[in-house]
């Protein structure tokens, strides 16, 4: 099955796009990556999103342009996506969606929200669309997050058979968007995922707020490059309550936002911070606090994706901060790092069309596991295959037509 998907993560960057020929047998899915890109928001659509978001207050009528908004740009870049990368032959459209909250009370999922009226993308490519991927989960008692963990141990559980090191040597995979999560997995225990706090949500805040809204993001991490890490700010942000919750857990812009940034530089007395000063502390917040919640379990390995990994000072931090444990990306794995998310999606979509979970209970929490998300149909009568029994074991990745 040829499958589109479409998301947009929490630093609102861009609609990420990908196109997967996928295809499961015995038990092992493979997975041909047939294209990625990135579709800019258009600028008045990203500046609504943005200025909607926690701790922001909102309306309903921002929330209905919102959801439109989304939904509209979306099914424009689906459209695009079906003709340029599929050849027409796209079968599926996945959509995650924007997300605008995710409500935690004490450590537990109350609710998610993600907008984007998939109604768009169905009319505009005539194909079904899988959305709402995280609200089974939640209903289930889990957290919605961290998705990403189902290719996680499906990807790692594959290296693992195909690795000719130490089998007990457990592996762990690291996303790094807004928030960062991880994934471990070893080779007898049940696998364990969770956010361990932000990765780019801290840092994106900081360069919003210097730049007066001008720029979002410290390219290449090169303003932290010049930077020394404040003693003061540093112990002051590692105290969030956060980090002392034991996983399954989930975080958002809801815990690490521009107002709680502002919050611990005034407690911490730092008013005169430089810019430098202030993401040299930022980055070195992530790369610690990453650190910190893989050391009980012992990683050998870590292999990394999402956004940060396009910031070098991150990751040279990380890489100082992992050791002994060697530091990569997905790219070893055959997976493009900015793309792994997006063929996430893509593969959840896969699996919900066959009747198969998306999410792993042990990992995000949930009392059983769920078929993702609910479908828009398109422009043809709604016929699902019959559902599959069992659920698959690998993924592999391969590089021409599965």
């Amino acid at each position: 099955m040829i499958v589109l998907s479409l998301s947009s993560g929490t630093s609102v960057d861009a609609i990420d796009v990908a196109a997967a020929d996928l295809t499961m047998s015995d038990g092992e899915i493979r997975m041909a990556p047939l294209g990625y890109r990135e579709v800019p928001y258009s600028a008045e659509l990203r500046g609504l999103i943005l200025d909607a978001l926690p701790p922001a207050g909102t309306t309903l009528e921002t929330v209905c342009r919102i959801d439109t908004g989304v939904g509209q740009e979306f099914a424009v870049a689906a459209s695009a996506a079906a003709h340029d990368l599929t050849d027409g032959r796209a079968e599926l459209v996945v959509s995650h969606g924007q997300t605008l909250f995710h409500w935690t009370v004490d450590g537990s999922v109350r609710g998610t929200l993600q907008l984007g009226q998939p109604a768009w993308i169905a009319q505009a490519t005539g194909l079904p669309v899988i959305s709402d991927l995280r609200v089974n989960d939640v209903a289930a008692g889990g957290h919605g997050a961290p998705l990403a963990s189902l290719v996680d141990v499906l990807l790692l559980s594959d290296s693992r058979r195909q690795s000719l090191g130490d089998d007990e040597q457990r592996s762990a995979a690291l996303n790094l968007g807004g928030i960062a999560n991880v994934t471990v997995v070893g080779a007898d225990d049940d696998p364990v995922a969770f956010d361990t706090g932000p990765a780019n949500a801290l840092l994106d805040a900081a360069v919003r707020s210097l730049s007066a809204g001008r720029d979002h993001a410290d390219h290449n991490g090169a303003i932290a490059a010049r930077g020394q890490v404040n003693p003061h700010l540093f112990a002051m942000l590692l105290d969030h309550p956060y980090y002392r919750r034991l996983p399954p857990k989930s975080a958002g812009k809801e815990d690490f936002n521009a107002r709680y940034l502002a919050e611990a530089i005034d407690r911490a007395g730092c008013h005169d911070i430089t810019s430098q000063d202030l993401l040299a502390t930022l980055v070195e917040v992530t790369a610690r606090t990453i650190a910190a919640a893989l050391a009980p379990y012992a990683v050998g390995e870590v292999f990394a994706s999402g956004g940060g990994t396009r910031n070098p000072t991150l990751m040279h931090r990380l890489d100082e901060n992992l050791a002994p444990a060697r530091f990569t990306t997905t790219a070893e794995l055959g997976l493009d790092p900015d793309a792994k998310e997006a063929y996430l999606f893509a593969l959840m979509g896969f699996l919900s069309w066959h009747g198969l979970p998306g999410s792993i209970p042990a990992c995000t929490g949930a009392d059983q596991p769920t078929v993702a998300g609910r479908i828009t149909p398109g422009a043809n009568s709604l016929r699902l295959p019959t559902p599959v029994i069992d659920p698959p074991h690998t993924l592999r990745i391969v590089h021409h037509p599965a």
